[in-house]
């Protein structure tokens, strides 16, 4: 008989396929009762249970736990879960490529770097942070069509940068989804699996990304485990909450003082410091703010700085907790290192460079030694480097 199998962004027909011609959301796949290597003319058969033969793209930190997942799994003798495991990944200027490539490779998997795909035969094609808009033929040429491991609770925040976004805007619930590929647009399938899981208070992007790498590997393989039932019992997204996850400029990095409250302050520090430090401008120098704290009640009631007007960017050093105090829109944040020219801590920075300023410059009001925020021109460079950094943190 022959198998109608659904492509990932069509619905099932009405009254099923028996005895018509497929519609374009079915294709038929195989014919069964023939023999496997397709002597009838009908092409090879399609699996209706595992082992699976996965072909799997990615690239960074949280692809590789998903690839690790699935490694484990080929290896699993007993379990029969995947027969056949190979890898596609991207171009990168490392010479030892980025984190897939190195695990493949130390795994002694076959890598393939895109838009090269190989000639295999597969069941099913696995994304997870891979940045790349697969075609229809692609799609096609997996009976199963392909899954992808989407870290954020989708429609929340589609794109490359789910989980800086998810940091950067306060989320206190995030978590994955498995959802189906389609043709040429980013994050809109059918979701196959969902979790949700509270974001841990004050978690780093990277500190998250480890979480949901985890948890979306667990769901991958629960998801191949019952593959076919899994995508007949997928639903569409919803049409309401749709959000967007763009990755961030090099200029999100920019602290703007009047505009930005402390609470915005750390969510950003603590979304994108991983990959590149907070900055600011400072006497017409760059300066990166590379450790920042919060300021605790007892500093806050320092005399110091109630008993003075200050306004955003104001600087003043603390010299029993060692931190740098700066005003923002609403309060102070702390810093405990910036770097100008090298790495220097709070006490080294006022040492060096703050105590001079005030002492050659006792009759200048205090707010021009303040930080300023840094407009950065638009540079081609600056954005390709800062794109690479980003594929640490999806």
């Amino acid at each position: 008989m022959w198998v109608l199998v659904r492509r990932c962004w069509g619905p099932l027909p009405a009254g099923g396929g028996a005895g018509r011609r497929p519609s374009p959301g079915w294709r038929a796949l195989a014919w069964f009762g023939g023999s496997p290597g397709g002597e009838d003319g009908r092409g090879p058969r399609v699996r209706e249970k595992p082992p699976w033969r996965v072909l799997f793209f990615g690239t960074d930190l949280f692809a590789r736990e998903t690839l690790r997942a699935l490694h484990a799994a080929s290896e699993n003798k007993e379990e029969e879960l995947i027969e056949k495991l190979e890898v596609v990944t991207v171009p990168s200027p490392s010479p030892k490529g980025l984190p897939v490539k190195q695990y493949a490779v130390q795994s002694q998997l076959p890598v393939y770097e895109w838009p090269d795909v190989g000639s295999g035969e597969y069941d099913v094609g696995v994304v997870a942070s891979f940045g790349r808009l697969m075609s229809e033929a692609l799609i096609l040429k997996f009976p199963y069509g392909i899954l992808n491991v989407h870290p954020s609770c989708l429609p929340r925040w589609r794109g490359p940068a789910p989980i800086i976004h998810t940091v950067l805007h306060g989320d206190t619930v995030t978590g994955v989804t498995v959802m189906q590929i389609r043709p040429k647009r980013f994050d809109v399938g059918p979701i196959v699996k969902q979790e949700t899981i509270p974001v841990p208070p004050k978690s780093t992007a990277k500190e998250l990304e480890a979480v949901l790498s985890r948890l979306g590997a667990n769901m991958l393989i629960s998801v191949l485990k019952k593959l076919p039932e899994s995508l007949n019992n997928g639903r569409q997204q919803p049409t309401e909450g749709v959000t967007h996850a763009p990755k961030v400029s090099v200029g999100t990095s920019c602290i703007k003082w009047e505009e930005q409250t402390s609470e915005e302050i750390f969510r950003l520090y603590r979304a994108i410091g991983d990959i590149i430090p907070l900055q600011t401008l400072w006497m017409n120098n760059t300066i990166k703010l590379l450790d920042l704290v919060e300021v605790n009640s007892s500093v806050l009631a320092d005399p110091k700085l109630t008993g003075q007007a200050v306004i955003p960017g104001s600087i003043t050093y603390h010299k029993q907790s060692q931190i740098l105090l700066v005003c923002c829109k609403d309060g102070w944040i702390g810093v405990r290192s910036v770097m100008l020219k090298k790495t220097l801590t709070a006490t080294d920075f006022y040492n060096g460079y703050l105590h001079s300023w005030h002492q050659k410059n006792a009759q200048a009001h205090p707010s021009q030694c303040r930080f300023q925020t840094l407009r950065l021109p638009a540079k081609k460079k600056q954005k390709k480097e800062f794109v690479a950094m980003q594929q640490c943190i999806k």
